[in-house]
């Protein structure tokens, strides 16, 4: 383990804390008011959290790692760490990418500005995609959700450049002025790619029109989370003969992605639509949609015009920051997003030790111990449904810190001589990869996130739990700290991800991963009443008087977030049998410990436009109410701070499944 990480706290800052506040009333000002106080808001920073200031720390360590490669020149041609340089290198060279110009995307504008015909169209969506432009519809692999040991093909609703559905038909003053600020850099990034200024403000309402129509027969965040209204799976052949303008079978074919195989349509009204939109629409109004898509996903690679432009909607309007963040931090997150494994790989030896590793792992078990533990015991559960829920707590896939096969970038062409041409190669790479998967039998090596991530992940058709390096740490996880602040932080981080198996969604999948009602139509009652709790209690919380949180959005992560607790907690206790109690720290008895420790996860200041952002779009609850939410419905918490009825933190009624 690095000096830098090594030395960094092993246990809970009461500085951190306001201790004057009481923690029955505002426990969130109680664990996290001094925090709060002592982090503003960065002007590069649409929030300021902890994961924020985990992830700023990590970033660090990256930037160190990319400057010491980008300076040796010396490392072998076509090595990891030369194009790692290389690409770092080539992102940092700000007055090559400006000699450049529009020169790396000046091909498919061509292209673009060539387009004859529905068929040339199409076949021009289908060029654009592998380069990273969320043109129309996504398309990638996904594990069969009736046999999850094979891989097919999926589609899935896409094409909009506002964050969701909901921004495009809301009538309310603040999202039509949002429109109209769409409106006007839309023009603008048209203005920038070569559009003359007098047709650009035509062609922009023209690209809104468009994206309008896409958005009305787009599913909602909602429905989205839901796998039952997501699984519609089909062969090539028949979507082909649904989707006659989409040339279906042409679109396989390109993407050298074999006919045969499987395909489920996440949203088929939604391919209807933009099939019928192929040739309702004319083609100037699809060239200037596809041109706005080009530049606008371009753009962080284009000279400064372009990334100003790009930020003064995105950053400023959008989500309410001041400032850009500087060129390193954004050149760190895009070679990070280009070769993250192989940088991870780095990361790791350097910054995660084996025992932190063995910590971890230690953990993991212990918290599926607890849950299996609990299962047995629910009164609301039947034994079928029991027997089955215990058979998947044992299969669970746990990956801790970092993959155990790392990922080849060997066909992977990287050159200091072009930025632009790095990000389009690192495109097409990670595409042409994921479409590779496409009629295989499932990699269980396969990783979603890279090591230096600071975040956790559960995969139902995996049914596998992830928890990178890079969450790893304080103030998560104290690899030689006290077990009550771990079980508080990383435990129920842990134990959220192995709840998420038995959420909302996550509880439609077995063991396998596959995609079956293994519940009794009883036991599902009852887990529904009991997840109705926590939906009503979110669509309390409001952020502004117009704003509140959507209880159906983030109830799976709220779910996830009350098992996880409760589960850490449990698990926790178990961990001290035959031990004596553990002796107050900093004036907090264990208990305190652990729940202040909870607390201290979530700190984070919020801008109010990026608050409402994430209410909009984002299945979290912002961290306030992840953490009073959670422990107020706990009556372990109340029992720790002495709380009496009738106070905030002692939830009426209480929100109960595990």
């Amino acid at each position: 383990m690095s000096t830098s990480t090594s030395a960094r706290q092993r246990t809970l800052d009461v500085a951190d804390m306001d201790t004057g506040a009481n923690a029955c009333v505002d426990f969130y000002q109680y664990a996290d008011g001094g925090w709060l106080e002592k982090n503003p808001i960065p002007a590069d920073r649409p929030r300021w959290g902890t994961f924020d200031e985990l992830r700023q720390r990590n970033q660090n360590d990256l930037r160190d790692i990319l400057e010491r490669l980008a300076a040796d020149r010396a490392a072998p041609a076509g090595s990891e760490e030369r194009k790692l340089g290389d690409y770092y290198g080539a992102c940092m060279d700000e007055a090559a990418i400006e000699q450049k110009g529009v020169a790396p995307i000046e091909p498919e504008l061509a292209r673009i500005d060539a387009i004859q015909d529905v068929s040339s169209l199409r076949a021009e969506i289908g060029r654009l995609q592998p380069m990273g432009v969320g043109v129309l519809f996504q398309f990638g692999s996904e594990e069969d959700r009736k046999d999850s040991s094979r891989v097919i093909a999926a589609a899935l609703q896409g094409g909009l450049g506002l964050p969701e559905r909901d921004y495009y038909l809301k009538k309310d003053e603040k999202s039509v002025k949002l429109r109209d600020q769409y409106l006007a850099h839309v023009a603008k990034m048209l203005e920038l790619s070569g559009t003359k200024p007098e047709k650009s403000a035509s062609d922009a309402k023209a690209v809104l029109g468009l994206e309008t129509r896409l958005a009305e027969a787009s599913q909602s965040n909602v429905d989205i989370r839901n796998p039952d209204k997501t699984h519609h799976p089909t062969s090539v052949a028949e979507l082909a003969k649904a989707n006659p303008n989409l040339e279906w079978t042409k679109y396989f074919a390109e993407q050298s992605v074999d006919p045969a195989v499987a395909v489920n349509v996440w949203q088929p009204d939604f391919f209807k639509t933009a099939d019928g939109l192929l040739r309702s629409e004319p083609l100037p109004v699809w060239k200037s949609y596809l041109r706005w898509r080009l530049v606008s996903a371009a753009a962080p690679s284009l000279p400064k015009r372009f990334v100003d432009e790009n930020f003064a909607f995105f950053g400023k309007i959008l989500s309410g920051v001041p400032e850009i963040q500087p060129r390193w931090k954004r050149c760190v997150t895009a070679t990070d997003n280009a070769m993250g494994m192989a940088l991870g790989r780095i990361y790791v030896k350097e910054h995660f030790s084996p025992e932190a590793k063995q910590r971890a792992d230690e953990m993991v078990r212990n918290l599926l111990a607890a849950l299996a533990d609990d299962v047995k015991t629910l009164d609301w559960m039947g034994e079928d449904t029991k027997k089955a829920a215990l058979t998947k707590i044992a299969a669970f896939d746990t990956r801790i810190g970092y993959p155990n096969k790392w990922r080849d970038y060997s066909t992977l062409a990287i050159t200091r001589a072009s930025h632009g041409s790095n990000v389009l190669a690192a495109s097409q790479f990670e595409w042409k990869r994921d479409l590779g998967k496409i009629g295989k039998p499932r990699d269980k090596s396969d990783w979603g996130m890279t090591p230096p991530t600071v975040n956790a992940s559960y995969n139902p058709a995996k049914n596998a739990i992830t928890f990178p390096a890079g969450i790893l740490q304080p103030p998560f996880f104290y690899p030689e700290g006290d077990d009550a602040i771990n079980y508080g932080g990383i435990g129920a981080v842990i134990g959220h991800e192995i709840t998420h198996g038995f959420d909302n969604s996550g509880r439609k999948f077995d063991a396998k991963g596959n995609q079956t009602d293994w519940w009794t139509e009883q036991d599902a009652k009852n887990f529904d009443a009991r997840a109705k709790c926590i939906i009503d209690q979110f669509d309390g919380y409001f952020i502004e008087p117009d704003v509140h949180q959507n209880g159906q959005l983030v109830q799976g992560e709220s779910i996830a977030d009350l098992g996880g607790l409760t589960i850490a907690y449990r698990a926790y206790k178990k961990s001290l049998e035959g031990k004596p109690t553990p002796p107050p720290i900093e004036g907090l008895t264990a208990d305190q410990r652990f729940f202040v420790s909870w607390g201290r996860i979530w700190a984070s200041n919020h801008r109010p436009e990026y608050a409402r952002l994430l209410a909009a779009t984002n299945e979290h609850p912002l961290g306030k109410y992840r953490a009073v939410g959670t422990a107020s419905n706990m009556s372990e918490f109340a029992k720790a701070f002495a709380c009496t009825p009738g106070v905030v933190m002692i939830r009426e009624p209480r929100c109960q499944i595990w």
